[in-house]
């Protein structure tokens, strides 16, 4: 979403990196084009005018005019602002002393909050908590319905009494379900209510009505981020018209700029909670106002990349594997696993680009296809239990066999097989501590092609030494040679101190072959 602004902002950061000192001039020319890039976003108006205020003032003093780095300092000051915009700390949730927490949701139709609501109550439900979902949008068509069905999805059961469809009271919906969280032990109520295509004075007063009738302890403005300037405006009306305490930002893996986010924290003076960024019903978090101003400067999301590979990795697992690379029983099966693993962990390209650095990469990401690692998990389960085992049995019928099982072509076998065996070398010498074949360090490691020729030369001529005929200095000869003896060839089979091939380093990853540029 804020893949424009930090490509401008990314330019604007690069026209005065090297600087050793910043002239007013250059001051002026970073503040003017950082305007450009937040109204280009769709950022409003009075918030860009601030922000833009409180990063010349800062850049003209004395912590940019005495800092080492300058470019790196203003970098720091525009980080530091953003992170001011959007909330400056993470709000969390408040629950309730006593009772159940009651949750209420409010926003224009088509803003998602019935998906939304199911997302929060999983949320919660992870959480620890006993969620209850509260059908009470009976205006909009199948409301009632998708709820009761996404309920389902997430297994969260779902207080459902009337049809819906323009029939019912939403109002005593939303009371009878605080009593039926009370009598079936719900500790979080979390209350569906209808929306409008805009804003009208019969949304508001129902709106009112309910939040009146169950006193929630809080009401959660959902707001459609991809509606750029006009989500400032509803957000304030719903503000005044019924009030809330934080707001929800929905939609944020669309391609909109996303001046919404930016802007919505300053005007309304209310804290954006949590953010829906995807279809699934996983991705949905707390919203870190640090973690995004990261993102959008290109300094990546590591914290979140951390968290979301914590809840879902196991981690005895994840040390049998670690123990398996070591000795080198790392099979296909526990790479299958693996990847299975990976891919509940989200898209690829979204993983990649939480990654710091990886704007620059940001087309080559757009056209990933994710349907590779599909094809990668048909391939290997295409394959018996023997054959996953030891890939050294493939022979070429077994290999035509598996290709025509995982509809692909036997070129395709050959190539994962080719990668993996690789691949599984490389973190066998990683696990036994040598470092990357052919860097400085690792075992027969030496700098660039010619020490390792050198190497070989060395091996070959001590190879035909002659040998002396007195045992006593025979032996101390062998001693020399054994101390001067070249250590092992890599794990690729190379002579220690081979170059590394990028282009090949990223075609076994499975990149593009323009990620070699990174790998470097």
């Amino acid at each position: 979403m804020f893949a424009t602004l930090s490509d401008r902002l990314a330019t604007t950061f690069k026209n005065i990196r090297g600087k050793g000192r910043l002239t007013d001039a250059d001051i002026d020319a970073t503040a003017r084009e950082i305007r450009i890039a937040l109204l280009e976003a769709d950022v409003a108006l009075p918030v860009v005018r601030e922000f833009v205020a409180r990063v010349k003032e800062r850049a003209r003093g004395e912590e940019v005019s005495q800092a080492l780095n300058p470019a790196q300092q203003i970098v720091k000051i525009v980080n530091d602002e953003l992170v001011t915009i959007l909330g400056g700390e993470t709000r969390r949730l408040r629950y309730a002393k006593t009772g159940p927490t009651v949750i209420m949701l409010a926003g224009l139709q088509g803003a998602g909050k019935t998906t939304l609501a199911a997302k929060l109550a999983l949320w919660l439900k992870e959480q620890g908590k006993a969620p209850l979902l509260v059908a009470a949008d009976l205006q909009r068509p199948n409301a009632v319905n998708q709820l009761q069905v996404n309920g389902e999805r997430v297994g969260v059961p779902v207080y459902a009494p009337q049809p819906g469809n323009g029939v019912g009271n939403p109002v005593d919906v939303a009371r009878d379900a605080v009593e039926e969280a009370k009598r079936k032990l719900h500790d979080v109520v979390i209350v569906d209510t209808a929306g409008r295509l805009g804003i009208d004075e019969e949304l508001m007063k129902q709106a009112a009505d309910i939040k009146a009738a169950v006193n929630p302890d809080e009401v959660l403005f959902v707001v459609d981020a991809m509606i750029g300037q006009d989500a400032v405006n509803t957000a304030q009306a719903f503000l005044d018209g019924v009030g809330y305490d934080g707001v929800v930002l929905t939609k944020l893996d669309g391609d909109a700029r996303g001046g919404a986010a930016l802007s919505i924290v300053q005007i309304t003076g209310k804290p954006v909670m949590f953010a829906s960024n995807g279809e699934k019903m996983t991705d949905f978090d707390l919203f870190h106002p640090d973690r995004m101003a990261g993102r959008i400067l290109d300094m990546g999301d590591m914290l979140t990349l951390i968290e979301q590979a914590e809840k879902t990795f196991d981690q005895g697992q994840a040390e049998k594997d670690a123990a398996k690379i070591a000795t080198g029983e790392f099979t296909l099966e526990d790479f299958l696993k693996q990847m299975q693993q990976l891919r509940k962990l989200g898209s690829m390209s979204k993983l990649m680009g939480m990654l710091p650095g990886m704007g620059q990469f940001r087309e080559q990401l757009d056209n990933f296809d994710e349907r590779e690692i599909d094809r990668i998990q048909a391939i290997i389960q295409s394959m018996t239990p023997a054959e996953r085992a030891n890939p050294k049995i493939l022979d070429g019928s077994r290999r035509a066999r598996i290709a025509k099982g995982s509809g692909r072509q036997v070129s395709d076998v050959n190539q994962l097989i080719q990668r993996f065996t690789e691949a599984s070398k490389m973190m066998k010498q990683l696990a036994s501590g040598g470092g990357m074949p052919g860097m400085p360090g690792a075992p027969g490691a030496s700098f660039g092609k010619r020490a390792g020729a050198k190497q070989v030369a060395q091996k070959k001529k001590g190879k035909g030494a002659r040998k002396s005929g007195n045992p006593a200095k025979a032996a101390q000869q062998a001693k020399a040679d054994a101390e001067k003896k070249p250590a092992a060839a890599n794990p690729f089979g190379m002579p220690g101190g081979e170059e590394i091939d990028y282009e090949k380093a990223a075609a076994d990853l499975n990149l593009p072959s323009d990620f070699s540029k990174f790998l470097k």
